[in-house]
């Protein structure tokens, strides 16, 4: 009689286990284990449907949610296309049902089983967001990397190692951002970085950046001398401020920064130019003489500091002939002195615009000009081959 009994009761255990309702989640376990990826993801769908009353208690254990995620991993996992067509983004929704689990878990059952699935939910997300990157796709990116920097900042995670901070995560979600033309994450992802001092000046000049495609030119600025007062030795942030100063027309501020980058790299041709076309601006005409003639002995294949140099002694003599011109006809000996004037200045000009047409023999610019400097020094026969070269 008691074996009957025994076996009534046992009987009566195994129907209402499997009339259970968290069933769904085990089914969908074994299932999912089964490699059939497709039956689970519909029987997980059961158990956390609202509508149906037998979810009601499926909805709010955390086993439910850990189990969808690794579901939802396994989807991602899969090399099989019909699989992957089940959902547009699994790992999104496995990294918000772990974190689901976890926020459903008060008890703190569920805590060690949901930290490993969140280690391997990383190395997949890592995964996603390379591939992303190396297909362009940026916004992909993005979201992956966001999501990793989500999963070190859950507290299960985050209790190992409390003071751990994933520069690379951070910097490469900021270099998504840029990419994505998200800006403003950008700049976040990239100060972030800064504040660790990760890739050292460049970052800096990569906030820079992200401020002026913003079109915030005193965001920019602000980087750079902030990136400036960190690396006071990092001469792509001077060259960077240098040209923000120039484009804003602080000629003044500019000049100062010159001298500190030329006082750093004393043999940067680019820093002599730019000095020089900042003297021309100022029209101090011999102080830019000599700046690009260091410019040119710091690089002789400086095409710009080539020109300049010619194109302002040029300009020195269409200046002086305009002098000349202002003489009274009556004093034509005068007129004459003053006119010899100008050609000294047309003859300092031709060597630098010959060796600007040697570096770029096609350049029509300097052909133009070297074709009126052989008119006004009377070298036709270098003038006319000017005007072949040109067709005229």
């Amino acid at each position: 009689m008691k074996k009957t009994i025994i076996l009534l009761n046992l009987a009566l255990v195994i129907i209402l286990v499997a009339c259970s309702p968290r069933t769904k989640v085990t089914s969908s376990q074994s299932l999912k284990d089964a490699g059939k990826l497709k039956e689970a993801l519909a029987t997980i769908k059961e158990a956390i449907d609202p509508t149906n009353e037998k979810a009601e208690k499926t909805l709010e254990w955390p086993r439910t949610w850990e189990v969808r995620g690794e579901i939802y991993q396994a989807i991602y996992q899969s090399e099989d296309e019909s699989v992957k067509a089940l959902a547009e983004d699994p790992l999104t929704e496995a990294f918000n049902s772990y974190k689901k689990a976890l926020d459903l878990d008060e008890q703190g059952r569920f805590g060690n089983s949901v930290k490993v699935k969140l280690t391997l939910l990383t190395n997949d997300l890592t995964n996603q967001a390379v591939e992303a990157f190396n297909k362009e796709d940026y916004p992909t990116a993005l979201r992956s990397f966001e999501q990793i920097l989500g999963i070190q900042d859950i507290d299960i995670i985050k209790k190992d190692n409390p003071d751990a901070v994933d520069t690379v995560i951070i910097f490469n979600a900021g270099l998504a951002a840029y990419n994505a033309e998200n800006y403003d994450k950008a700049i976040e992802y990239y100060k972030e970085a800064a504040k660790y001092s990760y890739n050292g000046a460049r970052t800096y000049s990569l906030i820079s950046n992200a401020y002026q495609l913003k079109e915030d030119t005193l965001g920019a600025l602000q980087a750079l001398q902030e990136g400036f007062e960190k690396y006071p030795e990092d001469n792509t942030i001077l060259t960077s401020m240098i040209q923000i100063y120039l484009d804003m027309d602080k000629t003044e501020d500019a000049m100062k920064y010159l001298d500190m980058a030329i006082a750093q790299d004393p043999g940067n041709a680019t820093f002599y130019f730019a000095q020089g076309t900042l003297y021309e601006k100022l029209e101090k005409n011999e102080e830019a003489i000599k700046a690009y003639e260091k410019a040119i002995e710091a690089d002789n294949t400086s095409f710009n500091s080539y020109y300049n140099l010619g194109a302002l002694y040029y300009n020195e003599g269409v200046q002086q002939i305009e002098v000349a011109n202002s003489v009274p006809t009556s004093n034509n000996e005068a007129y004459e002195k003053e006119l010899k004037k100008a050609d000294e200045w047309f003859k300092k000009a031709l060597p630098y615009m010959e060796k600007c047409h040697e570096i770029k023999p096609d350049d029509n610019m300097t052909m133009e000009s070297l074709k009126n400097l052989y008119y006004r020094l009377k070298d036709m026969d270098n003038y006319n081959k000017m005007l072949e070269r040109l067709g005229q």
